[in-house]
Parts: structure tokens; C-alpha cells; sequence
């Protein structure tokens, strides 16, 4: 979907935007207190078991706070962690380090939360072809942060916006005059303005997926709110000719089984809007 250049320049502006919303004019507790040339070290520590991610993504704040902090990994990105388990070390000045920790351990959290949710995803659909995507449900402004540490998790990211890729959901059909209409006027729209996006259509029905087949230039069928029954018949009816995914009533208890129905792809927007943050911690090493 997105280049890595576009992903890195939004996880920037994340880093951007997050110190600026949390330091301000300063941090004035830290400057109070700790003195300019104080140095020493803190380590993340892992307080509940799970999936570690966002250690890349914490190697670049400490480094956008003070390009002086050396920060040492301990563990690689999207290991299973115990508690107590230390994560990295960073090390340089202490006034730096603080001003950075909130927002680590912000990020980190939620990351690994999205990570180790989408890993017991992942596992229901070991022996099957289909993988798992994410949605654009996501937290508004840190969207890459969550489809990074849905990756980490092992699972795939769907587009990442409104420009990437072509999605024609019940409103766009109902507003643009029926399905036929709506394929016909995107084809027309891509062509002109010379762009090369996938075509994901959304059924809603049976009658809707025979409507689609009739249209040429659809990358992908995504059936949704079928039970696992109806399901099937809608991979009968496709019969190959087109990527199928199955979207709506997918949770922990049902992704297998419509992996079984042979859909290549799942997409649930729990990974991201729904997760418990993993309990981690920054503690100074004395």
C-alpha cells in the first residue's frame, strides 16, 4: 500500500507532534531538580507477559529528544517477554531521558497491547492460507504506531487511508446509484486521473456478489457480515476469479473458522480499537 518512505514520515510527524503536545516551553519539573550535566542510565521493564513492540520506534524518540543517548536493545522486536524481563537500556543525560519517558512508555504499551492481541490472532489461523488485516480503526493521529505493531504481531496491514487503495463500502454504493454504477464510475475516475489502486468492493448479499461478478477490474470481494454458511456459497459463486475477504462478526472464536471457508483474507478492527496496554515500565538503573 503505502511506501516505507510515506510510513517513516508519518511515524516522524507522530514523534513530532508527541513531543510537542507533552514537553512544551519545557519540562519544568526535570529542569527543576535534575541538573544539566547529570548523566546516567534507565532500563524499560516488562511488568506482564507479552509481545514486546516499538523498541525501533523508541530507538528513534530518545534520539529525536537528545541525538547523544545511546540506547542498547535487550531483547529483539516482537520477542514474548516474562515480567521483569528488560526490554533496552538507554543511557546519556537524565534530564533527556525523562523528557522522552511518558511517550515511550505511551507508545510501547499500546503497541505491544495491538502486538500480543494480534498474535492470538494470528495463531487461529495456522494450517489455513488466510491472513489476517487490520482496519482503519485506529487511534486518530497514531494510526502508523498501531498498523506498525499490528505487523510486529504477525499480522497485515490493510490500506492505511482514503488514498491508497479504492474501498467501495454500502454508503458509497447507496449514494452513488448501485453497484454496477458505482464499479463503473471509479474505473472512469482511476483512468483519468491515471491512478493504480487495488478495487475492494463491499457485499452485502448474495445478489450483490452476482452483481459485482458481472464488473471487471475488481481486485477483491470482501463479504461482509455473512455467517460461515453463507460464506461458502459466496466462494462458490467467486470461484476464484477475484481475492475474497471476510469482514464483521470475526473475533477470537469465529476468525478460524472462516479461515476454514477458504477466504483469503480477515480483517477485524479489534486488534487496534479494542486492547488492554501491556504493563511496562522505565526505571532508573542506579
Amino acid at each position: 500500500m503505502i511506501s516505507d518512505a510515506q510510513f517513516q514520515k508519518e511515524i516522524d510527524l507522530i514523534i513530532a507532534n508527541g513531543l510537542r503536545e507533552d514537553i512544551g516551553p519545557g519540562d519544568y519539573t526535570s529542569l527543576a531538580c535534575i541538573p544539566e550535566e547529570s548523566e546516567g542510565k534507565a532500563q524499560l521493564l516488562v511488568k506482564q507477559p507479552g509481545y514486546i513492540a516499538g523498541i525501533d520506534f523508541a530507538r528513534q524518540l530518545f534520539h529525536a529528544v537528545d541525538p547523544k543517548i545511546n540506547f542498547v536493545p535487550l531483547i529483539e522486536e516482537g520477542a514474548y517477554a516474562e515480567p521483569g524481563t528488560s526490554a533496552f537500556i538507554v543511557s546519556g543525560a537524565h534530564q533527556s531521558i525523562l523528557r522522552a519517558e511518558r511517550f515511550v512508555l505511551n507508545a510501547m504499551q499500546r503497541m505491544s497491547g495491538i502486538a500480543t492481541k494480534t498474535r492470538a490472532y494470528v495463531a487461529q489461523l495456522e494450517g489455513t492460507h488466510t491472513q489476517l488485516l487490520d482496519t482503519r480503526k485506529t487511534t486518530p493521529g497514531i494510526r502508523a504506531l498501531e498498523k506498525w505493531a499490528v505487523r510486529i504481531g504477525g499480522g497485515s496491514n490493510h490500506r492505511f487511508a482514503l488514498y491508497d487503495a479504492i474501498m467501495l463500502k454500502d454508503n458509497h454504493i447507496d449514494f452513488c446509484g448501485g453497484m454496477a454504477k458505482a464499479i463503473e464510475q471509479t474505473k472512469i475516475y482511476l483512468k483519468a486521473h491515471q491512478l493504480d489502486l487495488p478495487i475492494i468492493v463491499e457485499a452485502r448479499s448474495l445478489q450483490e456478489i452476482e452483481e459485482i461478478l458481472t464488473q471487471d477490474g475488481v481486485t477483491r470481494i470482501l463479504i461482509d457480515n455473512f455467517t460461515m454458511a453463507q460464506t461458502k456459497q459466496a466462494l462458490a459463486l467467486i470461484n476464484g476469479r477475484c481475492q475474497t475477504e471476510s469482514s464483521g462478526m470475526i473475533n477470537l472464536d469465529t476468525i478460524r473458522g472462516y479461515a476454514l471457508c477458504g477466504v483469503d483474507f480477515v480483517s477485524c478492527g479489534a486488534i487496534t480499537h479494542s486492547v488492554t496496554n501491556l504493563d511496562l515500565s522505565l526505571k532508573a538503573v542506579l
